[in-house]
């Protein structure tokens, strides 16, 4: 039997991808919005490709904020910057 590979999709160009090449952001039972490298903190997720374009897309069009139902930070944002550029 093959097994199914989970595919989401990305905020920024809005294309179906592997889950495990993508970068998903959570937000917790708190509120509290993260960066989830392992993809299995839990809590409400969006992804997003390692990409800046696509990164830049899903800033401005406020995607992930819709997603995830919340006023996202800039520095969340600026640490999503961080990881996708030191790849």
């Amino acid at each position: 039997m093959i097994k199914k590979v989970p595919q989401r999709t990305c905020m920024g160009c809005n294309e179906k991808k592997y889950k495990k090449d993508l970068i998903r952001i959570v937000k917790n039972s708190d509120g509290e919005i993260s960066i989830d490298r392992t993809g299995k903190m839990p809590g409400r997720g969006a992804y997003i490709c390692d990409d800046i374009q696509c990164f830049e897309k899903a800033m401005k069009s406020k995607r992930i904020d819709k997603v995830l139902e919340t006023k996202i930070k800039d520095e969340i944002y600026e640490k999503l910057r961080g990881v996708i550029i030191d790849k």
